[in-house]
């Protein structure tokens, strides 16, 4: 990644910045939520107020002597962090902490009856079961009549708009040619993805994922339509080892959103059939490595992991969080070269994004002074722009 001194790591020490606003009102928001979603004993009650005085006001503390990962954050930064405020280290740093300080409040690690359960689970279920969701899946029925390269493309905004999806899967065939297919989306490098993906029914997508529910859904439904038309032989879904940023999908949220196409009816039923044969053969893949719930970007990524990158004829990097993580949580200036910024990665590599935070790379300097022009500096943020950026095989 190049030396910068002119990107700075984000922190969250500027009041009235995006990343204070998390560390200071969303955060003890989702504190509320979660105690709030389930009936937790008194025990859990405490732990969750002390996380609350703890993340607005205290300092970082360590982990137990006997947590199951100590030596593993210590490897992370907590060694260099713990004694700080909150604000004062990096962002990403900081908001992967208080994820992790949450489930040990409710007893996620246990040992314990609490042990295991998703404090986020039912909103990730309300989401999933939605009359939205209905429409959507309901939407696939007329999608498949089409050409099989316009599904293609539908399916891929889906995937790249999460719950706007239904933008995605309503394009017309004129829509398609004379419009833009997503509304929103500042670069596109769609083409040249598809051209890594021509076809020849043996390469391996890697997809890391991002939030479960209906953002979820159309991930896997791009990787069976992928699959089914030969443009890969193999996909490798990468998913979260626990619970993380209220919404990122973990394995049981994959075979949640399986259980929900399968049981829809119509094609949105023939997706998820086809996903859980792929499941039991072995075209599918599912991967939860720590590193994914790790608070540092991918330019740090462990040999293992890196290995398994290399190996894959695309990985699709999804939305904002693994972005940040992706081309390093830094106030890149827009026009920063994507490939740039993700050379050190071992594989082309593409990122699906909904822009819901302040780190962007890749735009055109017009591109960026329109959006600048008409929004200000809200366009980071609003989550009503998108992009896809792809670093292909022999980038320099």
């Amino acid at each position: 990644m190049p030396d910068t001194p002119s990107a700075p790591l984000l922190l969250g020490d500027q009041p009235g910045s995006f990343p204070h606003s998390v560390l200071a009102e969303r955060h003890p928001a989702i504190i509320r939520q979660v105690r709030e979603a389930f009936p937790y004993e008194p025990w859990q009650h405490r732990a969750l107020d002390e996380l609350l005085a703890n993340c607005t006001k205290g300092e970082i503390e360590p982990l137990p002597a006997d947590a199951h990962d100590r030596d593993l954050w210590e490897t992370w930064g907590l060694r260099e962090y713990a004694g700080r405020s909150w604000f004062d280290v990096p962002w990403l740093w900081s908001e992967s902490w208080f994820y992790r300080r949450l489930l040990q409040a409710v007893g996620y690690f246990g040992p314990g009856p609490w042990q295991g359960i998703d404090p986020f689970r039912p909103s990730k279920l309300a989401e999933l079961d939605s009359p939205e969701t209905d429409e959507e899946l309901a939407a696939l029925d007329g999608l498949a009549a089409r050409p099989a390269g316009e599904q293609a493309q539908a399916l891929l905004h889906g995937s790249l708009w999460g719950n706007r999806a239904d933008l995605g899967f309503r394009l017309s065939a004129e829509g398609a040619r004379t419009a833009d297919a997503a509304p929103g989306l500042v670069a596109d490098d769609s083409e040249s993805l598809w051209a890594l993906l021509g076809g020849t029914g043996t390469g391996t997508l890697c997809l890391v994922a991002d939030n479960a529910g209906r953002e979820l859904v159309p991930d896997l439904l791009l990787i069976a339509h992928l699959l089914a038309h030969g443009r890969i032989g193999r996909a490798v879904l990468h998913v979260k080892p626990y619970p993380y940023y209220v919404s990122d999908a973990t394995t049981a949220d994959v075979v949640d959103a399986l259980r929900r196409l399968t049981g829809a009816g119509g094609a949105a039923a023939e997706y998820g059939q086809h996903l859980w044969a792929a499941l039991a053969d072995g075209r599918l893949t599912l991967r939860a490595h720590p590193f994914s719930c790790a608070p540092l970007p991918y330019e740090e990524m462990p040999a293992d992991l890196r290995a398994d990158f290399a190996s894959a004829t695309l990985t699709v990097v999804k939305g904002d969080l693994n972005y940040r993580r992706l081309v390093g949580d830094r106030l890149w200036a827009p026009t920063t070269p994507f490939p740039d910024v993700t050379a050190y990665f071992p594989g082309p590599v593409a990122a699906l994004r909904t822009l819901k935070s302040d780190v962007i790379t890749g735009l055109d300097a017009r591109t960026e002074a329109e959006l600048v022009a008409a929004e200000d500096q809200r366009w980071r943020t609003s989550g009503t722009h998108a992009l896809i950026q792809l670093r292909g095989p022999g980038t320099p």
